[in-house]
């Protein structure tokens, strides 16, 4: 009897069930699409998602077209995807979703609103290019002349102006500026002739430089464009040799003419190794 009594009072082994994962509900209040910017929520039916209010990034939307109670943003991190120990985002994990606008008022509402962008003209301040003031005569004249050529301008000048006296008491304002470009241009004159000579020096140099080493150049070369030359004229003076016994090199009779020009040619190219030769 005892024995019995201690196997009933065993309990047996249950089978375990599989448990789903309890999940926290949100008590925030529902989201309404209609209380949200246009460019803040996406209906398209490939993929129905908001901005999260709490963590502003996209989260879909889980059976948006289910029972109003189960329609609710899924379960997302704060960070990007693959980020290292994600932050799970608790206040718009599981919030419930209200979807209160029409697919096609939603698309027609971005429509205008791409319209509207497009449309609009660029600020852009195009501002008008700087006009520089026209050089004055003088100033084009005044680096062209030396200190002769601007005497007789201003002499010139006054011989045909009313208002400029010869005596130079009274002057008009080219007169002044005339007297004024003669008096600078004989004080800066030794100045300037001296900057010529030593310009004009220098160029004299460089000329005689340059031509020391095209000199050098070619006495480096020389030899071997000889030695070509000599050896280019030595080989045509050999092939006009063989044309004169034509019986021997293969080619045709020469008439007296032909031969006479072939001796002035071997003549020439004779004299032209000789003194390639020297």
């Amino acid at each position: 009897m005892s024995a019995v009594a201690t196997a009933e009072r065993t309990a047996k082994e249950r089978v375990r069930r599989t448990r789903s994962r309890h999940r926290t509900p949100n008590e925030l209040a529902p989201l309404r699409i209609s209380l949200l910017a246009t460019h803040e929520y996406d209906l398209d039916p490939a993929c129905i998602s908001l901005v999260c209010p709490s963590c502003r990034t996209w989260v879909p939307i889980n059976r948006p077209n289910g029972q109003p109670g189960r329609t609710k943003l899924v379960p997302h991190h704060t960070e990007k995807a693959g980020t290292a120990d994600p932050v799970v985002c608790k206040g718009g994990s599981h919030r419930r979703v209200i979807i209160d606008v029409e697919v096609e008022r939603w698309r027609r509402r971005l429509a205008e609103g791409v319209a509207q962008t497009n449309g609009r003209s660029a600020n852009r301040v195009t501002r008008k290019p700087k006009v520089e003031v026209a050089p004055a005569v003088m100033q084009i004249l005044s680096p062209l002349l030396d200190a002769k050529a601007a005497l007789k301008t201003y002499e010139a000048h006054t011989r045909n102006c009313a208002t400029c006296a010869p005596s130079g008491r009274t002057r008009c304002a080219d007169g002044s500026r005339l007297a004024h470009l003669v008096a600078h241009k004989r004080r800066t004159e030794p100045a300037r002739r001296a900057a010529l000579t030593v310009r004009e020096g220098l160029a004299e140099q460089r000329e005689q430089g340059l031509w020391l080493l095209r000199e050098l150049k070619w006495a480096s070369t020389a030899d071997s464009v000889r030695r070509a030359d000599l050896q280019r004229a030595h080989d045509a003076l050999v092939a006009m040799l063989q044309s004169l016994t034509p019986e021997k090199a293969g080619g045709p009779q020469l008439n007296d003419w032909e031969r006479a020009d072939l001796m002035s040619a071997i003549t020439l190219l004779a004299t032209k190794v000789e003194q390639l030769s020297r």
